[in-house]
């Protein structure tokens, strides 16, 4: 008699059909000139539920996803020195207010026109001002772009839009929570992002520049790889306790680790956690598309007006905000803007949890933030494209 599978053995098999899937979308795309990214989401989509059905969403999927743009922001934060970022800091924090104004402004209003209750209406407003930094920042890295002015302009901005959203996002949960919303609270949740990002973001970054040599102290490991993994999980959770998504503070974490660069060699032993966990979230992305709950009318001009209400709210907004850096980067740099990728899917969840949001608005904002995540990196490829034949030297700036 052949013994039932067991909870570990079927999470085993998911995470090997998983992967699986992930590497045959990442291959079929690259051989169709497109970004990986793009063919893992669609990986995900074709062995979900809604198609397929080989894999669902289980908590073990949604952890190794989590662990996935964790260390996707951590690699990104490696590859920038808190000098780089304050070179762009200004026109980043302009293109980040902007990002979020309008598209949030314009989210809302579109909530309260089609009968939601304000509640509501602030947590559509609030997906729609969100910015996907890991999506943005893997195609970047994909293009071999990472370390350029629109890149740096992008993280600088999307890390803003997300502070912003997710206290828009508490704003939003205290309007529907009995009692209506506290202003203390928002204060109070304010001031502790502010605080946090700038304590790690200056602090940590001024004392790993002073003793490089600190994460080769502990006697404990012998790389720095395991105290900077461990540094990046403790300010991902720390980021995540104060209300914050969990990629600030991996993000942070890798611009701290960064400042020991010159010295050790650590991105060399981060590549392989890069290479094996960020599939995870991209063809989780995938996993989470219903396409039954869009298979009326109803819902899918609902997903058609988030779509373009997204799309355009962000280019209209961002790209001005963008021109300091030139045309070419301000054009880059609006559209990296787009995706709201797991951002714009936490929101929609959070929502969904409080009980704002009803399953055919869900299954929209999901949808806009994966149409939203598909649509970006073709274009961004081509902008890159077309800034690299027009420069003299054949590289994009």
């Amino acid at each position: 008699m052949i013994a039932a599978a067991t909870p570990t053995a079927d999470a085993l098999v998911d995470l090997a059909i998983v992967l699986a899937a992930a590497k045959l979308g990442d291959e079929l795309f690259k051989r169709l000139g497109q970004p990986s990214l793009v063919g893992e989401i669609f990986a995900g989509l074709l062995i979900g539920p809604s198609l397929l059905g080989l894999v669902a969403p289980t908590e073990v999927l949604e952890l190794f996803a989590e662990l996935g743009v964790v260390f996707i922001l951590f690699w990104v934060g490696l590859e920038t020195r808190l000098s780089e970022m304050r070179e762009v800091g200004r026109v980043a924090g302009v293109v980040g207010l902007a990002g979020v104004a309008l598209p949030f402004a314009c989210g809302m209003a579109f909530g309260l026109a089609i009968g939601e209750s304000t509640a509501t209406a602030v947590f559509i407003g609030a997906a729609l001002a969100a910015t996907s930094a890991g999506i943005t920042s893997a195609v970047f890295d994909d293009l071999g772009l990472l370390g350029s002015r629109a890149a740096r302009t992008v993280l600088g901005a999307a890390v803003v839009d997300d502070v912003l959203a997710l206290i828009l996002v508490a704003v939003a949960t205290g309007i529907a929570a009995e009692g209506g919303f506290d202003p203390l609270v928002l204060v109070v949740s304010a001031g502790a992002a502010v605080a946090f990002i700038a304590f790690f973001a200056l602090g940590g970054t001024a004392l790993l520049s002073r003793r490089p040599g600190l994460l080769h102290e502990p006697r404990f490991s012998e790389s720095p790889l395991l105290p900077a993994v461990i540094l990046c999980l403790v300010l991902a959770a720390l980021a995540a306790e104060i209300g914050l998504a969990a990629i600030i503070g991996a993000f942070l974490a890798g611009m701290i680790v960064a400042e020991t660069r010159d010295q050790h060699p650590i991105e060399r032993e981060v590549e392989p956690l890069y290479a094996f966990f960020p599939p995870f979230f991209f063809v989780f992305i995938g996993l989470e598309i219903d396409l039954d709950a869009l298979a009326d009318g109803g819902a899918l001009l609902l997903l058609g007006a988030l779509t373009v209400i997204a799309i355009v709210s962000k280019l209209v907004s961002a790209y001005p905000a963008a021109l300091p850096l030139g045309r070419k980067d301000a054009s880059l740099v609006a559209t990296g803007m787009v995706p709201r990728g797991e951002v714009g899917i936490i929101v929609a969840g959070i929502g969904a949890t409080a009980a704002v949001i009803d399953d055919e608005l869900f299954a929209a904002v999901v949808a806009m933030s994966v149409v939203t995540t598909l649509l970006v990196p073709p274009v961004l490829r081509r902008l890159a494209a077309d800034d690299a034949e027009a420069e003299p030297g054949g590289r994009a700036s």
